[in-house]
C-alpha cells in the first residue's frame, strides 16, 4: 500500500448521526455522538479512533505471527482512550492504552520475542496516530502473562 488514497463518505442522517460509506462491498456504518449532543445510535468518533488503533495493532500482530506459521487465535484487544481538556479547555484524546490478548499461552508460539519487538512498527494507523497521541501497549498471553 504505497501512495494509496483511501476515501470514505459521510452523509448526515439527523443531528450528529452520520452514515459512513466505505465503498465496494463494505457495509455502511452509522456513527453518532453520545447524548446530549447526539442520540448514541452508533459509535462516536473517539470510539472509531480506538477501533482503528486496536484493529491495526491486532492485524499487525496476527500478520507477524502468521509469517512464522504461528496460530495465536483467538486474539482479543481492548483500547481505552483518555479524553480530557487541553490547555485551551477543548476536549481532546489525551492518551490511548491498548491491551492485546493472545488466545494461547506464550509457550505455544515460536519466534514470539522477535514478533513482539517488531509488529508495532508495521501498524500504519497506530504509528500515525501515535505521532500526536501517546499510545501505551501491553501484550498478554492466554494465561495473562505480560509479554510486552
Amino acid at each position: 500500500m504505497s501512495n494509496e488514497k483511501i476515501a470514505i463518505e459521510l452523509v448526515q442522517q439527523q443531528d450528529y448521526r452520520f452514515e459512513i460509506t466505505f465503498g465496494g462491498d463494505v457495509p455502511t456504518l452509522i456513527a453518532d455522538e453520545p447524548a446530549p449532543l447526539g442520540s448514541g445510535m452508533g459509535p462516536s468518533p473517539v470510539q472509531l479512533l480506538c477501533a482503528a488503533v486496536g484493529n491495526c495493532l491486532s492485524d499487525s500482530l496476527l500478520f507477524a505471527l502468521r509469517k512464522f506459521k504461528q496460530s495465536p487465535e483467538p486474539l482479543r484487544t481492548t483500547v481505552v482512550a483518555e479524553v480530557g481538556r487541553n490547555p485551551e479547555g477543548r476536549l481532546r484524546v489525551l492518551r490511548m492504552d491498548a491491551t492485546l490478548r493472545l488466545g494461547v499461552p506464550a509457550s505455544q508460539l515460536q519466534h514470539l520475542d522477535r514478533v513482539l519487538s517488531q509488529f508495532e512498527s508495521y501498524c500504519t494507523v497506530t504509528q500515525s496516530v501515535g505521532q500526536s497521541i501517546p499510545i501505551g501497549l501491553t501484550v498478554l498471553d492466554a494465561e495473562n502473562v505480560a509479554l510486552h
